[in-house]
């Protein structure tokens, strides 16, 4: 994957300066010092309590190694799932996690990572070595920022370091308030990756500017689309939302899944698309069943022939390819959401087009939310993506336009 750096996108300042954690270690200012990683290891278990996705694990050993071979004490912590504040159970444990870094890291941690619990008013590691503190969340004010675990947290180290996009749009203890208190914060390589890509897409982009919103709802995803109706050049919309827009210039969906009452919302955004010589793309033909069932039989119609007891479950073969080849001209892609029920074979041809035109093309691409990176490990093609975004939300927020909290405080203490 590759990740580039031009001028902020929305959200970002004009600078968006923050020190990088690559640059204290180039520079041997990590030598002897008390490391603390914030990461997301939130992945995914099964009830007997085993790994079954470990991609954030990977993508966070870079930073781990990063600060070992410069010679800190490593402290690493990361919440997963949603504990109970001051309630630990053995379900709360990042004892999997622990196991599945060691594994990763090899000599000496190759059985697995030590793993501290009640680690808040003090923790014994020496340069050189890593420990693992448990789940931050089950720290009584981690959620609401508590200032007074924020600086007991802070004291524990001298260089703090956020690795975890996926949290950026939290502002929690360990996301916020230890950068707050902290000697140095600083952000660490797949943190300063996502902003570099986010940059890259969002900001000074190379034309045309295309953005994929896809998804079941436009409500959930209004403010998205009102954002991007101000800078892309082609809003590609799919899913349910594509439904609403349908239903907005006048074709027949059925009893498909959509919103009318967003009707004059999902008009504004094609208004102001067209204003601007941009337009949102709207189906010319469907592929329908009668049922929502993966053995539904699926039927190619024209947009207009939409019947009354049709569910519109995926975007026709006209259509994309019709969008196909104006992505493989675009200059950059943002990705959010397959266009349409992609995990049912028989509904996956548009999502597949459209997943196989990014691939193909030399646009810089980013995408980013869950469903998406499903229909990229569906079909091969995360070597061929420009970069691929670890945060569901904290992705969207920057697609809205919001600043993230987890950046914002990396910012201003850069600034010190």
């Amino acid at each position: 994957m590759r990740a580039f750096f031009d001028t902020p996108a929305s959200g970002f300042n004009n600078t968006m300066n923050v020190i990088r954690f690559s640059d204290l270690c180039a520079q041997g200012k990590a030598r002897g010092q008390r490391v603390f990683i914030r990461a997301d290891l939130n992945v995914p278990q099964d009830d007997a309590g085993h790994i079954t996705e470990d991609t954030r694990i990977r993508a966070s050993v870079p930073c781990i190694r990063m600060a070992l071979d410069a010679g800190a004490a490593v402290m690493v912590t990361s919440h997963l799932g949603r504990p109970k504040e001051g309630e630990f159970t053995p379900a709360d444990s990042l004892a999997p996690v622990a196991r599945r870094l060691g594994e990763l890291l090899g000599p000496p941690y190759e059985q697995s990572v030590p793993l501290l619990q009640n680690w808040v008013d003090g923790v014994d590691v020496q340069p050189g070595q890593l420990a693992l503190l448990e789940n931050c969340r089950v720290n009584k004010g981690e959620k609401k920022n508590d200032e007074a675990l924020a600086r007991k947290m802070a004291a524990l180290c001298d260089i703090y370091v956020n690795d975890a996009f996926g949290t950026a749009h939290r502002a929690e203890g360990t996301t916020y308030g230890i950068a707050q208190f902290a000697p140095v914060a600083c952000a660490g390589p797949l943190l300063a990756a996502e902003i570099d890509a986010i940059t890259q897409a969002l900001a000074k982009p190379r034309r045309p500017l295309a953005a994929i919103v896809a998804g079941s709802k436009v409500s959930t995803k209004l403010t998205i689309l009102r954002a991007l109706a101000a800078k892309v050049d082609q809003l590609i919309v799919g899913g349910g939302i594509a439904n609403t827009f349908m239903l907005a210039a006048g074709l027949p969906i059925g009893k498909s899944l959509a919103e009318p009452d967003l009707l004059a919302e999902a008009q504004a955004v094609m208004t102001a698309m067209k204003a601007r010589g941009a337009e949102v793309p709207i189906p010319t033909d469907v592929v329908v069943a009668k049922e929502f069932k993966a053995d539904a039989a699926a039927t190619v119609k024209a947009a207009t022939d939409v019947a009354a007891d049709d569910l519109i479950l995926d975007i026709g073969p006209a259509t994309a390819a019709r969008l196909a080849g104006q992505l493989k001209q675009a200059g950059t892609i943002v990705w959010n959401g397959p266009l349409g029920v992609f995990e049912f074979d028989a509904f996956a041809h548009g999502t597949e087009t459209i997943a196989r035109a990014i691939a193909g093309s030399s646009a810089f691409s980013i995408a980013g939310g869950g469903d998406t990176l499903a229909a990229i490990a569906k079909y091969g093609i995360e070597k061929d993506v420009g970069y691929i975004s670890t945060g569901g939300g904290a992705f969207l927020e920057v697609l809205e336009g919001k600043t993230l909290p987890a950046l914002d405080i990396l910012e201003k203490r850069a600034k010190e």
